[in-house]
């Protein structure tokens, strides 16, 4: 039999438990806040604006957007928030930190929104579409992104220097690259650090000799995408860089610049009128 205090816990426990989805809650209290995301009860109002909120510490933080406050400082770059979770996710531009995996495939991301976003992948779903380019994307984020491809819209400015970028994780990494000049990402083999994880999961395969990119047509592997994509010109024989004064076009990127400098001497050495 029981102890009475054991039943005293099991009865005090279920006396906190919510009437709509049987969840037991700890104290009275938070099944009173709980029960709000049943009924849709909102009875903290802003004074300013009237928007509705559940919980008096929510139209709290919400205030903060009238009253311009902003008392959560990055101790890197000295940037402020208004919410101490969005503090935690830009400290994540510096730190490098990806807490949210994939469950499929185990790529990790720096915010659940992007996790989520990544997971429609998977499930093929892209239900976002450009209204420009007709493009469809799995998440808003990724549309809201493309679009600036079509606007030029570079909304994220450092805080520096000024230089504008069209997505805040651009500006995350020119931050910790050229103003911070963290590395922290250092390979267990040599020591050497990186500024981003994805040089350091390239300059690992010249320890391991991996080349996971491999050519569908001749079977040759490489150890960098854009190797493998340079390859693969010489199959398909496409050439995508044009020379802009005598309309030559070539297949690498490196080429047309060299070229470029036959033009550049033509012009130097072109007599100035008199």
């Amino acid at each position: 039999m029981q102890p009475l205090y054991t039943w005293r816990i099991k009865l005090k426990k279920m006396s906190n438990k919510c009437g709509y989805c049987e969840k037991i809650l700890s104290t009275k209290r938070a099944l009173e806040l709980h029960k709000r995301t049943h009924t849709g009860e909102k009875p903290f109002s802003c004074i300013l604006c009237q928007k509705p909120f559940s919980q008096k510490s929510i139209l709290n933080t919400h205030m903060r957007v009238h009253t311009g406050s902003k008392p959560f400082s990055c101790d890197v770059c000295q940037k402020a928030f208004s919410k101490k979770s969005h503090l935690e996710r830009h400290k994540r531009t510096h730190t490098g930190e990806k807490p949210f995996s994939c469950v499929i495939c185990l790529k990790s991301f720096s915010t659940k929104t992007h996790r989520n976003g990544h997971t429609r992948i998977h499930a093929r779903e892209k239900t976002f579409s450009c209204t420009v380019c007709q493009e469809v994307f799995s998440c808003t984020t990724t549309l809201k992104n493309h679009k600036r491809t079509h606007t030029g819209e570079k909304p994220f400015s450092c805080h520096v220097c000024q230089t504008p970028f069209r997505r805040k994780p651009d500006l995350g990494r020119h931050i910790r690259a050229v103003h911070a000049k963290k590395k922290p990402f250092t390979c267990d083999i040599c020591l050497k650090s990186f500024t981003w994880s994805g040089n350091l999961t390239q300059h690992k395969r010249t320890h391991t000799g991996e080349k996971p990119f491999t050519c569908d047509i001749c079977q040759k592997s490489f150890t960098w995408s854009s190797s493998l994509q340079r390859h693969k010109i010489a199959h398909t024989g496409d050439k995508p860089f044009s020379c802009d004064v005598c309309q030559t076009s070539f297949g690498r990127k490196s080429n047309l610049i060299r070229h470029m400098i036959i033009h550049s001497k033509e012009k130097n050495n072109f007599p100035s009128s008199l």
